[in-house]
């Protein structure tokens, strides 16, 4: 990204309502605080919240790479998210991800600052609609969730580990399983590991870089 990319667009140029960045700005000025607070500040090495910091910049910005990273990295685990919350309206628990929408040890108003979950792929999907998915969204997403990764497998908690207060993150990005009580046993972890570093990119991430790119892609220019 150059100087360019990063410059802030005239009101002339502006493709996202000013009231959607305001709106969205004072959402995080509110989670911020809270989380660090209640979770502390290791959970922004989710990604789902990391995107939250990048949709944030590139709103503002409105640049198409800061949008597009997000967007590939997040969407498809968010829409998994969402149908599970709304299995579990019905009674119905399809894969366990918002389980914790629905633990009393959680307070309400916790809960109901992570029902972003819900709405932040429908705004990423708005935001590349309005900007653009940049094609080197792909390559940046991977190489800061490795990253992330790495970092949680090798620093972070990991299930069973004494922790500071009860609500401290564990197993951030899911490095030792799907659970956050216990650590998988179906292999041994650091073949978990390699399997999750290999397969979020080729399964998952890769499928909707090429679905952004059918449906959003476009060539970004000069500025952006």
């Amino acid at each position: 990204m150059t100087t360019a990319t990063l410059s802030f667009p005239t009101a002339s140029q502006a493709r996202i309502p000013m009231w959607l960045k305001l709106v969205y700005t004072a959402f995080m000025a509110v989670l911020v605080p809270v989380y660090w607070h209640d979770y502390g500040p290791t959970n922004f090495l989710y990604f789902c919240d990391m995107c939250l910091f990048m949709t944030l910049a590139g709103m503002w910005l409105e640049n198409a790479l800061l949008v597009s990273i997000p967007t590939v990295g997040i969407l498809l685990p968010q829409v998994v998210w969402v149908a599970d919350f709304a299995g579990h309206l019905v009674g119905l628990s399809l894969v366990g991800m918002t389980d914790y929408m629905f633990d009393a040890g959680h307070s309400l108003f916790l809960r109901g600052l992570s029902l972003f979950h819900g709405w932040l792929p429908f705004l990423l999907v708005y935001l590349v609609y309005r900007l653009g998915y940049h094609p080197k969204a792909l390559p940046y997403w991977c190489s800061l969730a490795w990253a992330l990764m790495l970092l949680c497998y090798f620093v972070m908690p990991k299930p069973g580990d004494p922790l500071p207060t009860p609500l401290t993150p564990v197993n951030i990005n899911y490095v030792y399983g799907p659970s956050e009580t216990k650590a998988q046993t179906w292999m041994p972890e650091p073949a978990w590991f390699a399997l999750l570093m290999i397969g979020l990119p080729v399964l998952v991430w890769w499928p909707t870089h090429l679905m952004l790119r059918k449906w959003f892609g476009r060539a970004p220019g000069p500025a952006r």
